[in-house]
């Protein structure tokens, strides 16, 4: 019952993005997918968890678009998980010009002035080992979301107030929680989701570098294998959309010097260009299929100004032949893209043939009765065996529509 209240409620949030993303076009990228979103409102014997502020991140001009402090939701670990900590990163989407990082700073991602003040914590949040059965007693923090860079700018624009600093949030978080014990960590997982997916690959080596030698530190990426697809028309949506972040912001200086020595700083935002390189051990989870991908990257409206991609964006049972055969196309470039990255024995890999986006946060694609699987092994025990080195994890699903444990997106219904 309760799973069935939070999808309805899942499904009003969708219809509610998916309404404001026809409305203002996709530049408008604050009308995020909800990823995760929503859950707060319902439910009794949910995981509520309090927001803090960073109290010292003003004085390091740590703050949010507005200028507001940035913060964080912690609860506590327990018994054996008291000395491990899985920080997770908040997505959602990002701002790529003055016009909508104006309007984001009046929505909670980016002030705090408008976040919740509680979240529900599940999926690999949650602290019920029927629920999360390798992290549920871990410190778990979600780091909230405010600077629309995937925590990765350094910047200002004084005439329009507007504060790009989502590289100092991230340092600011990381100290703070150091010092709640952080810093005696034993084990450590940075994930995120979505464009905390990406921010979780772009800080995924600092992370290794802000913990003790002795930590075991490994990360997550969830839906942050952003592609840079040409879409349906043949433009280039995403890279133009990167490309005014990575500008805006002032995100050059903090991407990989690895990648920024021979690429230029818009392709160095793409996770393809950055996973084979990192040092530490990291796991890649993403829908073949990704839905936010689909939505506002390969079908969005300015590329599809017929409307020809409209009913198969929004339901994918009414793609036509030709329209799958072009997601075919995008999974195929997806696996090349983690091609070279899976060879490393370090590293993991889940990738179904899934229409969906974010599959850590959420209860019923974490872990569940009716959960998707890739032969039988759901997405929580695939990412503990690998975290704990119980089996090498490198899964892909065959094809759609093999799969018929999938947890698709239907923003038609919603």
């Amino acid at each position: 019952m309760k799973l069935f209240w939070v999808s309805i409620v899942i499904s009003l949030a969708f219809s509610k993005w998916a309404a404001g993303f026809m409305e203002y076009g996709f530049n408008e990228t604050e009308m995020a997918l909800l990823e995760g979103y929503g859950e707060s409102k319902v439910g009794a014997n949910l995981l509520m968890v309090g927001l803090t502020l960073i109290g010292g991140a003003g004085a390091k001009e740590a703050v949010c678009l507005d200028g507001t402090l940035p913060g964080y939701h912690l609860h506590r670990g327990f018994g054996s998980g008291a000395n491990s900590w899985l920080i997770q990163l908040e997505g959602g989407g990002w701002c790529n010009n003055i016009r909508t990082c104006v309007y984001r700073k009046t929505t909670r991602r980016g002030s705090s002035k408008y976040m919740e003040k509680q979240l529900v914590f599940s999926g690999i949040l949650s602290n019920k080992a029927e629920e999360n059965p390798d992290f549920f007693n871990w410190n778990r923090v979600k780091v909230r979301y405010c600077d629309g860079a995937s925590f990765s700018g350094d910047s200002e624009d004084k005439a329009k107030e507007l504060q790009f600093r989502g590289e100092r949030i991230w340092l600011a978080a990381m100290e703070d929680l150091k010092s709640k014990g952080m810093s005696y960590a034993k084990q450590a997982l940075l994930s995120g989701c979505s464009a905390g997916g990406v921010a979780a690959i772009l800080h995924c080596d600092k992370f290794r570098g802000l913990m003790p030698g002795t930590t075991k530190v490994k990360c997550l990426s969830d839906a942050g294998l952003f592609l840079d697809a040409n879409d349906v028309s043949g433009g280039r949506t995403l890279r133009n959309l990167y490309s005014g972040i990575v500008g805006l912001q002032g995100v050059k200086p903090n991407l990989p010097q690895y990648c920024t020595n021979h690429l230029d700083p818009t392709s160095c935002f793409f996770p393809q260009n950055l996973i084979s390189s990192i040092k530490t051990p990291l796991f890649i989870l993403n829908a073949a299929y990704d839905s936010w991908q689909i939505q506002t990257s390969l079908a969005p409206p300015a590329a599809d100004r017929a409307g020809y991609w409209r009913d198969c964006r929004l339901n994918h049972e009414k793609c036509t032949p030709s329209q799958i055969n072009f997601l075919q196309g995008f999974r195929n470039q997806m696996l090349n893209a983690v091609k070279q990255f899976s060879m490393s024995e370090q590293n993991g890999l889940f990738i179904n043939s899934c229409f969906a986006h974010c599959q850590s946060e959420r209860q019923d694609t974490w872990f569940a009765d009716d959960s998707p699987v890739i032969g039988k092994k759901a997405i929580a025990i695939a990412v503990g065996d690998w975290y704990f080195d119980r089996t090498s994890v490198k899964i892909v699903d065959c094809p759609y529509p093999c799969d018929n444990s999938c947890h698709n997106l239907n923003f038609e219904k919603a």
